[in-house]
């Protein structure tokens, strides 16, 4: 009697679940740059705005054409637009990094449910293989015990 190989009829399904979870891991790590871009894009829209606020009050006491102030104004409006813009496409990257981490623990749940049923059908495989080898180990040891009856 030879001894069947183990083969888990669910690994098909496995595998699918593995790749699902490379998949959400590959999503999140994205997720997390994209996340990285936005603090550094906020950082510097936050020293642009600095900066400006500083330009304005080093000039704040010398005579200064009226348009130009108009123009540092509008300037300034604009940098504090791209600082709350930037603000809330911060806010965005991470409602979406931690949607992602849930897809992936999730995902890493699924397949762990699959991993610990293919140990356990292994396991099982493995106990019922050896049942098979000691039952054939009896009969053999019955069968030389009979015939050594039978002849002694």
């Amino acid at each position: 009697m030879s001894a069947k190989p183990f083969r888990f009829r669910l690994e098909r399904v496995r595998e699918l679940r593995e790749h699902d979870e490379d998949r959400a891991r590959e999503q999140l790590a994205s997720s997390l740059g994209a996340q990285l871009r936005g603090q550094a894009m906020l950082q510097a829209a936050v020293e642009r705005v600095i900066a400006a606020q500083a330009s304005r009050r080093d000039r704040a006491g010398a005579q200064v054409p009226a348009r130009d102030l108009h123009a540092d104004q509008l300037y300034t409006e604009r940098l504090l637009r791209q600082r709350a813009d930037a603000e809330l496409a911060l806010e965005r990257a991470g409602v979406e990094v931690d949607a992602r981490r849930s897809a992936l623990v999730e995902a890493r749940r699924r397949r762990e449910v699959l991993e610990r049923l293919k140990q356990r059908r292994r396991s099982e495989h493995r106990a019922e293989m050896q049942r098979a080898e000691g039952a054939l180990l009896d009969e053999i040891a019955l069968n030389v015990h009979a015939r050594n009856a039978r002849l002694g």
